[in-house]
């Protein structure tokens, strides 16, 4: 029971809520056709990250954070002005967004010294969650014990943070959000501007990348915030169920990934698990995978 309370439970939990936090800005994505936002983000706020270590000179949570969501509100706002001033497309604007900042970053990683640090590119491809642990923790009472519950992961007070910023403007701003992305056009004439509710769909996006990148890595970020909304919205037409779908899917692909990276190598003999990161990822892919296959609006095109 120690053992899970210091080493599985921090990493589960960490896994879990940044799938949460990440499904529930994915799923004003998918809709919006913008599920690509999510990888230009978790590509972007490298170089914001490595220049906010330069200039602070520590790599404390709030200088990244900060580093990075900047980088992150930069590189959208760069994506529309492509979008809209220079009329290019916009899988096209954030391909060349995305990619160009990404080799700064790693550019600016390898000679600034900051990949000496924690912090590097494989963390931020793969994510770090196995170093999220709870030494502090001596039995069940410890979570109920003000001091041990001030040495959890800093990253669970990141996510923790995230999650509660996305769900408010989420159910504030839900009437809004729905008309945007289902009849923009419609919503102007009711005096609800689509460039507003984007710009919030994109800084939301922008700080659920923020929030998990450096714990769980750019593959499942960007897993995270298409698997659990294209699974739901696969299985129905109503928003307000899609999004309780697609926050059950992320939890699911939270609890089995990790426990199936955990379990399943002890069970073939294996001493090292697999990654947790990667796992979760693929669970929520084979998630999406059986709503093609068996939901009531299957995604395979239908032949006449």
């Amino acid at each position: 029971m120690i053992s899970f309370l210091q080493i599985d439970l921090p990493a589960l939990l960490v896994g879990t809520l940044a799938a949460l936090v990440c499904a529930l800005i994915g799923n004003f994505l998918v809709l919006t056709r913008q599920s690509m936002l999510g990888d230009a983000m978790g590509h972007v706020v490298l170089p914001g990250i490595v220049i906010a270590f330069v200039l602070a000179g520590s790599t404390a949570a709030w200088v990244m954070l900060a580093g990075a969501f900047g980088a992150a509100l930069f590189s959208a706002m760069l994506v529309e002005f492509f979008r809209r001033v220079a009329r290019i497309e916009g899988s096209a604007a954030l391909g060349s967004v995305f990619t160009a900042m990404f080799a700064l970053g790693v550019l600016l990683l390898e000679q600034s010294g900051v990949a000496r640090t924690s912090f590097d590119v494989h963390h931020i491809l793969f994510g770090n969650i196995e170093t999220a642990i709870w030494p502090a923790a001596t039995g069940l009472s410890s979570l109920f014990d003000p001091v041990a519950l001030t040495s959890l992961p800093p990253q669970l007070g990141r996510l923790t943070f995230g999650l509660v910023v996305v769900a408010l403007a989420v159910v504030v701003l839900f009437k809004e959000l729905r008309v945007v992305s289902f009849d923009p056009d419609f919503a102007r004439t009711i005096g609800i501007s689509p460039q507003l509710i984007g710009a919030l769909v994109v800084s939301l996006a922008a700080l659920a990348a923020v929030v998990s990148l450096s714990a769980v890595g750019v593959i499942l970020l960007v897993a995270m915030m298409v698997c659990p909304a294209a699974t739901a919205r696969m299985l129905t037409d109503d928003l307000k169920t899609q999004v309780w779908l697609s926050l059950l899917f992320a939890l699911a692909s939270g609890v089995f990934g990790y426990a199936i990276a955990v379990l399943l190598p002890l069970a073939f003999g294996y001493e090292i698990s697999f990654g947790a990161a990667g796992t979760i990822a693929v669970v929520a892919g084979l998630f999406q995978v059986a709503a093609m296959l068996f939901g009531a609006k299957r995604g395979l095109p239908k032949t006449a």
